[in-house]
């Protein structure tokens, strides 16, 4: 009777639910575990706003205004306004430099004062004769659109960083200031000229684009294309595949138009990362896919 009323009695001892040291570890672990998820799941519950959704970005404000950009656009400059001029340095990153960084097809490495020093000889004028109409596998003014002033610029950047001592060119305004102040009162019809001029360069732009869009398969070719990259894969120079050319184009088809837009933006064998423009990786795939298309 002794024995039961122990096992009874309130005031006897207890025993906890922790009888193991298994048991002990386990209450220990979620004692510390079960507090930060908590705090985690709140965590993740204030801030779930902000976050952005998983899976595709595509439907992004800034996704769906890339997909929607005109695929070209009209630049109007004033050519008495010279802080809208390109400077020589600018013409040279955005369009000289794919060749003459690495000094391809035999044109003069920048900087090469050996390579300059008889180019330098034929003067200023003549240099700037061959960058406005062309020369060897140069196109007319590397396939650019530009002012002559501005590749005139370029010209001196180039020549001075290669020994020369060129003097800046006169900006237009500045050279024709003289004669159109003796006959600005006498023929005032004669304003519009400034507009003419600055028409040409993209007249000859539209020349040069007008034989790569025959081998895009209908497309236009998109504007950097014959700004810049044309340069070289108009005629295959530095063994750029050719436009238009299947055999060329085969091996490489096989990365698809993300994978060569990729090798694109990074640069690969004599092309610099993105040929050497600033231009944006919409714009490089856009030129990517036409040149695809040309061999389609």
């Amino acid at each position: 009777m002794s024995d039961a009323h122990s096992q009874h009695d309130p005031d006897g001892p207890h025993e906890g639910p922790i009888k193991t040291p298994k048991q002990l570890i386990l209450a220990v672990l979620y004692a510390f575990v079960v507090p930060i998820v908590v705090i985690v799941l709140l965590v993740m519950y204030v801030t779930g706003d902000g976050r952005p959704a998983a899976g595709s970005s595509g439907l992004t404000p800034e996704a769906i205004a890339l997909r929607i950009q005109p695929i070209g656009k009209v630049v109007v400059k004033d050519a008495s306004d010279l802080a809208s001029v390109r400077t020589g340095e600018q013409v040279f990153a955005a369009q000289c430099t794919a060749c003459h960084t690495a000094g391809l097809v035999g044109s003069p490495k920048f900087g090469d004062a050996e390579a300059w020093a008889p180019r330098i000889k034929t003067g200023y004028e003549a240099l700037l004769h061959s960058a406005l109409v062309g020369k060897g596998q140069m196109g007319a003014q590397g396939g650019g659109d530009y002012s002559d002033y501005e590749i005139g610029r370029a010209v001196v950047y180039m020549a001075n960083k290669g020994g020369a001592k060129f003097d800046e060119p006169k900006a237009p305004a500045a050279a024709a200031s003289g004669s159109a102040a003796g006959t600005a009162a006498a023929a005032p019809a004669a304003t519009p000229a400034p507009v003419a001029v600055m028409a040409a360069p993209a007249a000859v732009a539209v020349v040069a684009a007008a034989e790569p869009a025959k081998a895009g398969a209908g497309a236009a070719a998109p504007a950097l294309y014959t700004q810049l990259c044309q340069t070289c894969h108009a005629a295959g120079v530095a063994n750029a595949p050719k436009l238009g050319d299947k055999a060329d184009w085969a091996p490489r088809l096989a990365l698809g138009i993300d994978g060569l837009t990729a090798s694109a933006i990074k640069g690969k064998n004599a092309m610099p990362p993105k040929g050497g423009s600033t231009a944006s990786e919409a714009e490089i795939k856009a030129v990517v896919t036409y040149m695809v298309a040309s061999v389609k």
